[in-house]
């Protein structure tokens, strides 16, 4: 008798199991489908930051300039689309390095635009 209840139970328990993910499955189908996380990444739902650059004075001639708002740099192009270096904020001064990340010039910030 004991061995017919458990026989029950367990095949009862593995037919349980096994509908479960199917139970699961037919739920996820159902309504519009949602965006992946690969297309999430590619457009991301935060606003870009958008930042007065206008106090960075030297660019090199010819250079195509490219924003770095969150980091608070400019980034300097050639016409052929190598990198050319770069200008980036530290504290009251902006730095500018070269394409092997030298620095070339400092250029002091009044403490008004600070």
């Amino acid at each position: 008798m004991r061995d017919k209840a458990l026989r029950i139970l367990a095949v009862s328990l593995t037919l349980g199991a096994l509908s479960v993910p199917t139970l699961a499955l037919a739920q996820e189908e159902d309504g519009p489908k949602r965006p992946t996380m690969h297309q999430l990444a590619t457009t991301p739902p935060v606003p870009s930051a958008h930042k007065d650059f206008s106090q960075f004075r030297y660019r090199p001639a010819g250079d195509k300039v490219v924003e770095q708002s969150d980091a608070n740099r400019l980034l300097f192009w050639t016409q052929q689309g190598s990198p050319d270096g770069y200008a980036e904020r530290r504290g009251n001064a902006i730095f500018y390095y070269d394409r092997t990340g030298k620095a070339v010039r400092v250029q002091e910030l009044p403490f008004d635009e600070n």
